[in-house]
């Protein structure tokens, strides 16, 4: 359930509210908004009865939310979530592009590639330290050295980094070095992992899960925002079917039913729905035209060298291109519905 409060009401109005709420053995989680507060109620098993709120002082409305999944609901808040990091804003009318490798493979590969994306217009720069991998023995990322070369990284170039964490053991660490925590698709339902990241005080990026289903996805979202954490990003990045022409199929109605269905930013990531160089291009240009909020990309300087997934890497100068591209989309769009 929703409480709203009245746009008057006043600060011992709502925290009344809380109290009262918090005596019936419900958690209260206040949610300010652009002209008033709501107030959330959660950890209710079944139908909360109304009738006790809507005569406290203050208090406008209660509103019954229907879906499972509450603070990332539009029902609980219907503004969208704009998450900072840095000087770079995710949401409110931005398109953001993450771009870098797959995995961080030594300090002068990593400079080199950020470099190129930060001069193509990248904001911030994406590179694996630990790398969930389908093969033992595959790279599995430089791990500590990884995450002082993206702190390199960060202090030459300006860029923020993302990189991914695996597991709790490694949590506090990827925390210390990273500007935004990513949840990988393998990862999506470790709910250990999800409960520490609602105590991060850094933005999470979670990907859905590789046969996820939305609500599944949106769940997962619940339980970091449960923790205290509101500052999450969702990635789209493809859900594993039937085909072979590509690794996944990029799912882009996700797209459109987050939109509508929770307050949270989303962007896509092209390259592992792909898994192929010459699709990524396309894939890109369609998520921003469904209204994809960003796009994570995946880039080297030397992709026949990589060490993971190479393939689905674009060069420096594909990059420049998908940048061009999409931001002419955007801006259209933009302009769109500035005229409409």
């Amino acid at each position: 359930m929703l409480v709203v409060m009245d746009k008057k009401a006043t600060k011992e109005e709502i925290e009344f509210v809380v109290a009262t709420i918090e005596e019936r053995g419900y958690t209260a989680r206040p949610i300010p908004g652009g002209e008033r507060v709501s107030i959330g109620i959660l950890n209710n098993e079944g139908h909360v009865d109304s009738s006790p709120f809507l005569g406290l002082p203050g208090v406008k409305d209660a509103i019954h939310v229907t879906r499972p999944y509450k603070l990332v609901s539009r029902e609980f808040k219907h503004e969208d979530t704009v998450i900072k990091v840095g000087d770079v804003t995710v949401g409110n009318g931005n398109l953001v592009i993450i771009a870098g490798p797959c995995a961080v493979e030594s300090e002068s590969q990593a400079l080199t590639i950020a470099e190129h994306v930060k001069r193509s217009g990248a904001q911030l720069f994406r590179g694996g330290a630990f790398k969930p991998r389908t093969s033992p023995y595959s790279f599995q990322g430089l791990g500590k050295e990884g995450l002082h070369i993206l702190a390199k990284v960060r202090e030459k170039t300006g860029l923020p980094v993302v990189t991914e964490v695996m597991d709790l053991e490694n949590f506090d660490l990827v925390e210390k070095y990273a500007d935004v925590i990513q949840i990988g698709a393998r990862n999506m339902q470790n709910f250990s992992l999800l409960r520490r990241a609602g105590h991060a005080n850094k933005p999470v990026l979670l990907k859905r899960g590789m046969a996820a289903t939305i609500d599944e996805w949106l769940m997962a979202a619940e339980y970091i925002l449960e923790g205290g954490n509101s500052q999450v990003i969702l990635c789209e990045r493809g859900v594993r079917t039937f085909v072979h022409h590509s690794r996944n199929t990029l799912d882009l109605s996700a797209v459109s039913v987050v939109l509508k269905e929770s307050h949270l930013p989303i962007i896509v990531d092209p390259s592992h729905a792909a898994g192929r160089r010459d699709q990524v291009i396309p894939l890109s240009r369609a998520a921003v035209a469904v209204g994809a909020q960003g796009l994570m990309v995946e880039v080297h300087h030397a992709p026949e060298k990589a060490l993971s997934d190479g393939a689905q890497s674009l060069y420096p100068r594909q990059f420049e291109r998908l940048y061009r591209q999409v931001q002419s989309i955007f801006d259209n769009l933009q302009s769109g519905a500035g005229r409409a």
